[in-house]
């Protein structure tokens, strides 16, 4: 008989990003509180999914308790959806005003925003996962710079980074898997 998956009222949301836990924490708005912990993970290779699955249950062992983790992609229908859940390596070594020239020899500039959330209630539990998708394109960057690959995605005419942030979050990957790990969260915190 599998029990159903209880949440403590403060759960440990595995990050060392301080703007992605500000973003996580406004779109929450106090559904949970959040504890912050910057815990090296070994990051797996395979899809989103199994990376996310793969890292909440590393995190889950690490803590000892219940996780909250998170994987963001960005896909390039051009390169067969990569990079993909590697994003965060392209960008470390290409940066922001870069990023766009990966593209440059293609005529589709299409991309799509993937975010994936995975609970792990602890140890040997098995993770469940929430995940958010946005459609956009892979432009030069335009707006700040200080949150990941947001000055390199357009949705709708806009950067990720030109937008008010409360406008971002109601449309991004980001905020779409939140929503639905809200919905969860309703019927399962302690």
């Amino acid at each position: 008989m599998t029990s159903t998956p209880t949440v403590p009222k403060h759960l440990n949301f595995i990050t060392g990003n301080k703007n992605k836990l500000a973003e996580v924490q406004a779109i929450l708005g106090g559904v949970i509180e959040l504890r912050n912990q910057n815990v090296d993970l070994v990051e797996i290779q395979g899809t989103v999914e199994e990376v996310t699955l793969d890292k909440a249950k590393r995190a889950a062992e690490a803590v000892q308790g219940p996780v909250l983790v998170e994987d963001t992609c960005l896909c390039f229908k051009a390169m067969n959806d990569l990079p993909g859940p590697y994003i965060k390596w392209f960008m470390q070594s290409l940066g922001p005003s870069n990023l766009h020239k990966m593209l440059s020899g293609f005529d589709d500039k299409s991309a799509q925003a993937v975010c994936t959330f995975g609970y792990c209630e602890g140890p040997g539990h098995e993770p469940i996962l929430f995940q958010g998708r946005t459609d956009g394109r892979l432009v030069e960057s335009r707006g700040s710079t200080v949150f990941g690959w947001d000055s390199c995605f357009e949705y709708e005419g806009q950067t990720y980074a030109e937008m008010e942030k409360s406008e971002k979050n109601k449309v991004s990957h980001r905020g779409k898997a939140l929503e639905k790990l809200k919905a969860w969260l309703a019927g399962h915190v302690e």
